[in-house]
């Protein structure tokens, strides 16, 4: 059965691994061995590049509905802010492991993260399920924040791509999924592919955009984007690079500009813009979710994403 766009029930699915992420900043040194150091600043807030993803897509107005699995104890309060940001809840889903959580710890000079996979060890499972499928191909779009085991990936992108679904693929920083040639199918049978500098270089060797290309076009990807942080972002278009600078702004935390920088290009594609405008509107969410502490906090509405494109690139 053909799907047109006017039966699509969302904009986009955004799957994904789901935490509760707790941030604590300002520590004047490591702790030794058995010491106690004090936080300056803590937050609590949910995190995940699925949870970031859907937030700022959201953000933009789109109908965006969220997928994957959280312990049923933090279910309220998934519930109550993922609806401010208004992302349905409804494809979440309880599992007894429990919400994966990450624990941040900062100095000045370096970061470091302590994560609990809870739940999240279930989620190909939840895939493989025929009532998420049925959700997932209700898309126009389907967003996936995970690496994408090769196996769920050949029996999903098949079914995606009959239903009319563009798809785009951020498997954040998994090493062992980046470095094993059997995802490179995968890579091929995504419609977008967003890798930030850090995973280019383990797919590659090296950092370069220029490498990145290279490896792009060797394995024939479709669309593949690489994020290069505060020099912006650029795109193999026909074989050569694309690069669009990001606006300017006064960054304080890094945290999920990524994820940001993924809303932004995936609604480009929606509204059938050009590569380039899909580059520059990623860059523009992904350097305003650096103004504020957290990931959801500097997420821009369509009206702040309007106006920075104006000034930044003209109208």
């Amino acid at each position: 059965m053909a799907f047109s766009e006017t039966m699509k029930r969302w904009d986009v699915v955004v799957v994904g691994e789901i935490y509760a992420d707790h941030v604590f900043s300002g520590f004047q040194h490591w702790p030794a061995p058995g010491e106690e150091v004090h936080a300056e600043h803590y937050l609590r807030e949910l995190g995940g590049g699925a949870v970031n993803t859907a937030c700022a897509l959201a953000r933009l107005q789109r109908r965006v509905r969220l997928i994957g699995l959280i312990g049923e104890a933090d279910r309220a309060w998934f519930e109550t802010r993922l609806q401010g940001f208004g992302v349905s809840t409804d494809g979440l889903r309880s599992d007894a492991l429990g919400t994966g959580v990450t624990v941040s710890v900062s100095t000045a000079e370096d970061r470091s993260f302590y994560t609990y996979v809870g739940a999240n060890r279930h989620l190909a499972e939840l895939l493989d399920d025929v009532a998420t499928r049925a959700e997932l191909i209700a898309a126009r779009h389907v967003h996936f924040a995970m690496p994408l085991a090769a196996d769920l990936a050949k029996r999903l992108f098949p079914l995606l791509h009959k239903a009319g679904c563009t798809t785009s693929l951020d498997v954040g920083f998994s090493p062992d999924w980046l470095r094993d040639p059997a995802n490179q199918w995968t890579c091929r049978a995504v419609d977008y592919f967003f890798p930030n500098q850090t995973e280019a270089q383990v797919l590659t060797g090296s950092e370069s955009a220029e490498a990145f290309r290279a490896w792009a076009s060797s394995i024939s990807i479709r669309h593949s984007v690489i994020k290069l942080g505060a020099a912006g972002a650029a795109a193999v278009v026909h074989g050569e690079l694309l690069y669009v600078s990001p606006p300017h702004v006064d960054a304080i935390d890094m945290t999920g500009a990524g994820d940001a920088f993924d809303a932004g290009f995936i609604d480009g594609v929606l509204n059938g813009e050009s590569t380039k405008d899909c580059l520059r509107r990623a860059c523009i969410c992904g350097a305003q979710c650096t103004t504020q502490i957290g990931a959801l906090e500097g997420l821009p509405d369509s009206f702040l994403l309007r106006s920075i494109y104006e000034q930044t690139y003209g109208s």
